[in-house]
């Protein structure tokens, strides 16, 4: 099935939309009824199956994204 719905109300919305995208709906967002986004729901899984979908690299495990090296000891950049 596909929702049309303004922005304002898919804003106010959103939870709801994801459940129907979720179950295979398509959700189309218009503003000024000119259509804006259309979204459709991929089959869910894992992180990684979705980076690499996406074709990203997987993040190792205990890295994180804190950027230490761009910073002195004090914190400010380098």
């Amino acid at each position: 099935m596909k929702i049309f719905i303004e922005i304002a109300e898919a804003a106010e919305r959103l939870e709801e939309l994801i459940e129907f995208a979720a179950r295979g709906d398509e959700i189309i967002i218009s503003r000024d009824e000119r259509r804006v986004a259309t979204y459709i729901a991929k089959k869910a899984g894992t992180m990684e199956e979705f980076l690499a979908a996406e074709d990203r690299a997987s993040v190792p495990n205990g890295i994180t994204s804190a950027h230490d090296d761009l910073y002195d000891e004090r914190g400010l950049p380098k």
